[in-house]
């Protein structure tokens, strides 16, 4: 199973993508988490401590890897290159191992202008698309903000992608926008987690504007949740509310991607 969280800035997905990651884990999964947000911690978000998060090299950042795979050296633009390269290693050799779950950070590419393809862009993207899942074998990725990345078709070939939502209009906007650009890149399972819930009437104006079918469940306000993202801990780990809400959720992945 392959899912890509996405959402608007701030909603948190991080801390639901690391929290994804450690109940999948749980139940027997390998989980690789992938952190393709240019601002990265999903890390972080898993618990890992700052000092070991900051070691880990990005996949975009591994000159000799890039230039390896690609046959282009890594920081030019309009050379020849494969569009195809190797990747199905890369997760096995460069990911880190964090409490069971293997970590893996797609780091950014400046791609010196809109539409400017380079051979770490397209490693990345191959990477993202051809990962090989066997049996029991989960990918959690952990999306930059907003919705571009469906555009540049980096996130094809999931099986679904959860858009992480507030109670308010402009946040729940976004799940019409995912919607329509994943059915471009052929992924119909598209659903929705209520984050930051006060109420019943929060539930209730997501699952109104979004259907009740396709929220996948809610997660409450609670305070440990944000004391431990300011403290680095894992969120999953400091909460039962989250951590039940998000077992739920867990258990309908499976339900529907199955």
């Amino acid at each position: 199973m392959k899912i890509a969280i996405t959402g608007k800035g701030g909603v948190g997905k991080s801390t639901l993508s690391a929290a994804l990651c450690r109940s999948f884990a749980e139940l027997g999964y390998n989980v690789l988490a992938v952190d393709a947000d240019p601002d990265a911690n999903l890390a972080l978000a898993l618990g890992m401590d700052t000092g070991d998060a900051s070691k880990i090299i990005p996949i975009s950042e591994m000159k000799d890897l890039v230039e390896e795979r690609t046959g282009a050296p890594s920081g030019t633009y309009g050379s020849t290159f494969k569009l195809n390269p190797k990747v199905d290693d890369i997760p096995e050799r460069y990911a880190t191992m964090f409490d069971g779950i293997k970590v893996l950070v797609m780091g950014s590419v400046d791609a010196g202008g809109t539409g400017c393809v380079c051979a770490e862009h397209v490693l990345l993207r191959n990477l993202m698309t051809h990962l090989i899942l066997r049996e029991k074998d989960v990918v959690i990725m952990d999306m930059e903000a907003g919705i571009e990345h469906l555009g540049r078709g980096t996130a094809s070939g999931v099986d679904a992608f959860i858009t992480v939502v507030e109670p308010g209009e402009r946040s729940v906007q976004t799940y019409d926008k995912v919607k329509k650009l994943a059915a471009d890149i052929g992924v119909s399972n598209v659903m929705v987690i209520g984050n930051k819930i006060t109420e019943k009437d929060d539930e209730e104006f997501i699952k109104g504007h979004v259907g009740e079918e396709n929220a996948l469940g809610f997660i409450y306000y609670d305070k440990k949740i944000s004391v431990s993202d300011r403290e680095n801990t894992s969120s999953y780990k400091a909460s039962e509310s989250l951590k039940t809400a998000i077992q739920e959720i867990t258990q309908k992945l499976l339900d529907s991607v199955n």
